[in-house]
C-alpha cells in the first residue's frame, strides 16, 4: 500500500479540468453556473461552501449521475485528459465517499465485504468471485487504516466513523488517483471526527490526492494546501489556503460577520 501511495504526478493531464461548465435542474434554474478550475494529480483541496452552493452537484458530474448543460461555447469537463470514461473504470480512478454512499452501505455485510464489494459496483458480495489479488489488497486498504480488528463486524452494527473509514478503505483498495470526499464530517462526534481526520491525513502523506468538499472550516487538514470557495453556483474564490481563509473572504462566502482564527496549521471561526 505505501509503495503505491508514492506522492502522486507532477506530470501529464490534470486529475480534473472543468471549463465553463454549467448545470440545470427544473424551472431552468442554474446549479452551477460556468464553473471552471483545474485539479491536479497529487493536489490536496478543499472546496468549501454553504449549502446549496453546489458543492455536491459538482460531485456527481465528477461521477456521471449528473450530465452538464451541452451547447455552451468553450465548454469541457476532463478527468485525466478524456471527457468520455466507462464508469467502472472511473470509479477505480476516484475513490468517492459521502453520506449518501454510509446511508445505502449501512447493511448486514461486514466490513471485509463492503471493502470487497467496491471491486464490483456493489453493495456487499452476491455469487461474485473474490481473487486473492482483490484480498490482497482490501486487507492492505483495512490494515493502512488501522481497522483489521473490525473486519468481521457488520456495517450496521458499526458507529458512524467506523463505517466511513471502511468506505475509505473500499475507495483506497482500488488504488485511485484522488479520494474524493463529500461533508465527510457530518454525524460524526468529536472522537469520530478526530480518527476520521487522523486517516485522511496519513492518505495525504502517503501519496493519494484528496479533495475535501465541505461546508465546515474546521474540516480542513493541514495537507490541504489550495481552497476553492464555491457561492451561488459558481467559483467565488481560488488559491493558497492561507490567502483564502481570511475574515473578509469567509464572512463573505457565508453572509455573516465572523472572524478566522488559525492555530498552528488548522482553521476556525468565531463570531465577531
Amino acid at each position: 500500500m505505501r509503495k503505491h501511495l508514492a506522492k502522486a504526478q507532477s506530470f501529464g493531464a490534470p486529475l480534473l479540468e472543468f471549463k465553463n461548465v454549467s448545470l440545470l435542474r427544473a424551472g431552468n434554474k442554474h446549479i452551477l453556473d460556468r464553473v471552471s478550475f483545474t485539479v491536479h494529480c497529487g493536489e490536496d483541496i478543499a472546496i468549501l461552501g454553504p449549502n446549496g452552493a453546489g458543492k455536491s452537484s459538482l460531485i456527481k458530474l465528477i461521477t456521471r449521475e449528473y450530465y452538464p448543460m451541452a451547447g455552451q461555447k468553450d465548454f469541457s469537463l476532463k478527468i485525466m485528459g478524456r471527457e468520455s470514461w466507462n464508469i467502472f473504470e472511473l470509479r477505480a480512478l476516484l475513490g468517492i465517499v459521502s453520506n449518501d454512499l454510509q446511508y445505502l452501505c449501512t447493511r448486514p455485510v461486514s466490513g471485509e465485504e463492503m471493502v470487497l464489494s467496491g471491486f464490483f459496483g456493489a453493495i456487499g458480495l452476491c455469487n461474485q468471485r473474490v481473487t486473492r489479488a482483490m484480498k490482497k489488497q482490501a486487507n492492505e486498504a483495512m490494515e493502512f487504516l488501522e481497522i483489521s480488528r473490525l473486519k468481521r463486524r457488520r456495517m450496521d452494527e458499526m458507529s458512524s466513523g467506523e463505517a466511513r473509514r471502511f468506505l475509505i478503505a473500499r475507495a483506497l483498495a482500488h488504488k485511485p488517483k484522488a479520494l474524493i470526499l463529500d461533508e465527510p464530517m457530518t454525524s460524526l462526534d468529536l472522537h469520530a471526527a478526530l480518527k476520521f481526520s487522523d486517516s485522511l491525513r496519513k492518505i495525504s502523506r502517503a501519496g493519494i490526492g484528496i479533495i475535501l468538499v465541505t461546508h465546515n472550516l474546521q474540516d480542513i487538514i493541514p495537507e490541504i494546501t489550495r481552497v476553492i470557495l464555491m457561492k451561488d453556483a459558481g467559483v467565488y474564490k481560488d488559491g493558497l489556503k492561507e490567502d483564502i481563509l481570511t475574515s473578509r473572504n469567509i464572512s463573505r462566502l457565508f453572509n455573516s460577520s465572523v472572524m478566522v482564527c488559525r492555530d498552528k496549521s488548522y482553521y476556525h471561526w468565531r463570531r465577531r
